[in-house]
Parts: structure tokens; sequence; C-alpha cells
């Protein structure tokens, strides 16, 4: 994918997904100290939002705190499945582009009434009803979207929250331009035409790894980008029984995957299903491979980038207008008040 081919200038899209690299480069991570403040005294942090708002800004952050020792204790849900939770010792942290996401609101609003005092809210767009119901409101600089399918908003979310946690540890979030190179690559890598073939032949779409939102993330994205069905299966999950119900015209992407896992899944899913596998990672695997350059810090991003690459790849091959989807919306639910 580039910005000099029409193929892909074309599509909102693209054209997003290559901007990213560009947010990632300008990211002022001072922009995160207001609610590093605000949380000093936080015990705990509960993510929400729904769709690509929580997915990867949320379990990306969880990920990274638990690699690093981070002592606060985390979690994620759904805005309208925590409802039902007390979040009374959370400092509760929202994400949504529009700002207007009918179920984050409503759980704001109800946090407000109990007299919840740490609300904080991240969107696109300025003065939004979220805003107004956060103690603290922090507006993406990333410009609008056009694309229904979330891009580069997903990408400033997520460095936001990774800024603020460093903040509360004291860090500098150092590496942007590193880390904006290694996506810039990932998003212009040329996709082996006969993986893109065999995806695009594909009746499901199998995502697996780590439990940090990217894999996940692009098993959303496959539904709104190629129009095909999709799953994620976490961790090592697609070797534990759902290979009974795989066929061999299905197609598995791993995503950074365990080397001492690699022999399980060529014999469970190359050899013993028949179908077939390929990997994105910063290594050559035993499977064919989208090599990917590393960024310490940021290599979730970079997975993130290089999936969306092939989706867009496959979305093309299969002649779908990547910025129309029949169904999906941009604001899936929103408030209207």
């Amino acid at each position: 994918m580039n910005l000099r081919e029409e193929k892909y200038t074309r599509f909102a899209l693209c054209r997003e997904m290559l901007e990213t690299a560009d947010v990632v480069a300008a990211f002022d991570s001072q922009a995160a100290a207001p609610w590093a403040d605000a949380l000093a005294d936080a015990n705990r942090l509960f993510f929400t939002g729904e769709g690509s708002s929580r997915i990867f800004p949320a379990k990306r952050a969880m990920y990274e705190a638990m690699k690093t020792g981070f002592p606060l204790p985390m979690a994620t849900e759904g805005a309208t499945q925590a409802m039902e939770y007390d979040l009374s010792r959370h400092a509760v942290l929202a994400a949504s582009n529009s700002g207007k996401t009918k179920e984050v609101v409503r759980l704001f609003k109800g946090l407000e009434a109990k007299g919840h005092a740490h609300r904080y809210g991240v969107m696109a767009h300025a003065g939004a009803p979220l805003a107004g119901l956060s103690k603290q409101a922090h507006t993406l600089r990333c410009g609008p979207e056009n694309a229904v399918a979330a891009t580069k908003s997903v990408v400033e979310q997520a460095l936001f929250y990774q800024a603020v946690i460093a903040k509360l540890r004291k860090l500098q979030v150092t590496g942007l331009s590193g880390a904006a190179s290694a996506i810039k690559a990932a998003l212009e890598t040329s996709i082996d035409a006969t993986q893109v073939a065999a995806i695009a032949k594909a009746p499901v779409i199998y995502f697996s790894g780590r439990n940090n939102g990217v894999a996940e993330e692009l098993t959303l994205k496959t539904n709104e980008i190629t129009r095909k069905k999709s799953a994620f299966l976490e961790g090592t999950y697609a070797v534990h029984g759902i290979e009974e119900v795989m066929n061999p015209d299905e197609v598995v992407i791993l995503v950074e995957p365990f080397p001492e896992e690699e022999e399980k899944f060529t014999q469970v899913l190359s050899k013993g299903v028949g179908m077939q596998v390929i990997a994105i990672s910063t290594r050559q695997t035993s499977f064919p491979t989208i090599r990917i350059p590393s960024a310490v810090g940021f290599d979730e991003y970079v997975q993130l980038a290089a999936g969306w690459n092939v989706l867009v790849e496959v979305g093309l091959a299969l002649g779908i207008d990547l910025d129309k989807p029949v169904r999906a919306r941009k604001v899936g639910n929103e408030f209207l008040g």
C-alpha cells in the first residue's frame, strides 16, 4: 500500500492508514500530563469503550503493564456490561472516536449520578457529550476519519493511554520517530500475491496471537474491510479444540507467533487440517512470513499496521469498496440527546 498508486489513494481508508505514521511521529506525550496528575491517587484503572476504541487501546495498555510490572490493577469491558460492575474504586477511562457512543455516554451518566469522580474520556471531536461527562477530556489530534473502519484514531488512542501510564510511572515516551518509520514500512511492505489470493478465497480468516489487542482488532477489521467472517483465537486456542471444525480452505494468520508453539501449529493446522497458515513477524518463522521491522516499545502498533496492509490487499483483490460497508456505520450506536 502506498500513496503513489491511485488504486490506494482513491480510498479514504488507505489514506488514513498511511497517515498513521505521521500521527505517531507528531504525537505530543505531554498532552497526557493533566490525566496523569488527576490519576495520581487512583487505586486501579478500568478501560471501556466499544469496538476498535476499546480493543486495541485498552488491551495493549494492559499487556504492557503486565510485562513491565506496573502496579495498578487494570481491567476492561464494554460499557454496557460495565454498568453491572462496582466501579467505585476504579478510575474509568473511556475512548470513543465520536464522543457520542450511546453505551459509553449511558455508563458515564450513570457514574455521574452515583457521584463517581474519576471519569476520563478520549475522543476525536471536541465538545462531544462524553467530554461534558468527564473530569478530564482529551481530544485527539489525528484529524477526521471518513472511512467507516477506524484506523489512525485507534493508534492515537493507544498512544495516549501509553503516555498516561508512562507519566504515572514518571517515565517518558521515547522512540516515536523510529516507531513511525517502522509503521510506515509495515504499511508499505509488498504482500505476496499468493498469500493475498489464499486469504481472499478463504471463507473464514482466523487471527491468532497474544491478548494484546492486535489480533483481536484485526479480526474486527477483517469484517469491515474484506466483508469476510473472522475469529480471534487467543494465545494457543487454535490448537486446543477448534481444529475439529476448521476446514482446509480457511486461513490462520499468526501475529508474532510464540517460537516454542510453531511445531504444534504445524502439526495441528498445516498438516492436520491442511489449511494455510501465514505469519506476521519480526523474524522468519517456519510458516510463510510477512516480515516487519521491530520498534521497541511500539511493536504492537507495527503488527497492527502490517495487518491493515494485508486486509487492504485482500479487499482490493475482492473488488470491495473499502470505504462503504453495506451495514456497518462509523458510530455503531449513537447517543441522541
